[in-house]
């Protein structure tokens, strides 16, 4: 079987699973994601060669806090500042050589505050407001048109590297073909949903595409550091949930944040 009918297989019962949970059950749903969080967890810790059930136990527990129970807002909102903060430092640590100093010796705090709410914001984009769930699955859909066009442009197009240290097969070509591609879906996502304006939907593609490539980036250097190719071998032709997951999990913060500027604007 080819690589490339492998990860079309794959994919679409990843999709296919994703769809139903979110449309039958915010139950479902969050069971799901709480697989996939745990499934994360294992392969991210096995990243960082480091064992730790905090994590796992966290993940359980703000997943139940932050979808059945009323928020404390300033609550989320330093738990949000919190999860930029550690972002923003593994963006700044792309620049290292080989390192990402500032976690060396507190790999507890990527799980707790990278891992882990990545998840959390995912599940409570259908809790914010009815309908949501066509928010939630619209956000996929446009990360995996990025990833998609992407591969397909920056195979066949791309000549110029857009990070060759960390990730020698991305070009910027490549990124700009996903990133032209996720706005012209989003703009017939707007015309199929609504919910959101459509400019909101646009500015989700760039979002997505942005902080979804960065994810990427992010995720390789974790697997150059660890001498691997993939973070797990679950999935035939994708590697690990963590391997195609990782665009999803940097992206959903701020995602969710935009999401709930949007909604204190309006």
């Amino acid at each position: 079987m080819s690589e490339i009918l492998k990860r079309s297989i794959t994919g679409a019962l990843y999709i296919a699973v994703i769809v139903s949970t979110a449309f039958l059950s915010h139950y479902l749903l969050l069971l799901f994601f709480t697989l996939v969080g745990f499934i994360c967890l294992k392969e991210f810790q096995s990243l960082l060669d480091f064992r730790n059930i905090i994590s796992y136990i966290s993940l359980v527990v703000l997943l139940y806090y932050f979808n059945f129970t009323e928020v404390y807002m300033p609550l989320l909102l330093t738990y949000m500042a919190m999860t930029l903060v550690v972002k923003f430092f593994l963006l700044r640590d792309l620049y290292t050589l080989n390192d990402i100093p500032i976690f060396d010796g507190r790999k507890h705090l990527l799980t707790l505050f990278y891992i882990v709410p990545s998840i959390i914001f995912l599940t409570m984009i259908p809790v914010f407001k009815t309908d949501y769930e066509y928010v939630l699955i619209g956000t996929f859909v446009l990360i995996w048109t990025n990833d998609s066009f992407a591969y397909l442009v920056g195979k066949n197009f791309g000549k110029n590297k857009l990070f060759e240290r960390i990730s020698p097969k991305k070009t910027i070509e490549g990124f700009i073909g996903g990133a032209v591609a996720s706005v012209v879906v989003s703009y017939f996502i707007f015309m199929y949903v609504g919910l959101l304006p459509w400019w909101a939907w646009i500015v989700l593609a760039v979002i997505v595409s942005i902080f979804g490539t960065l994810g990427d980036l992010v995720q390789s250097k974790f697997k150059r550091k660890a001498d691997v190719k993939d973070s797990g071998k679950i999935m035939p032709g994708h590697g690990g949930i963590f391997d195609r997951m990782d665009s999803m999990l940097f992206s959903s913060t701020f995602v969710f944040i935009f999401i709930i500027l949007i909604d204190y604007v309006s």
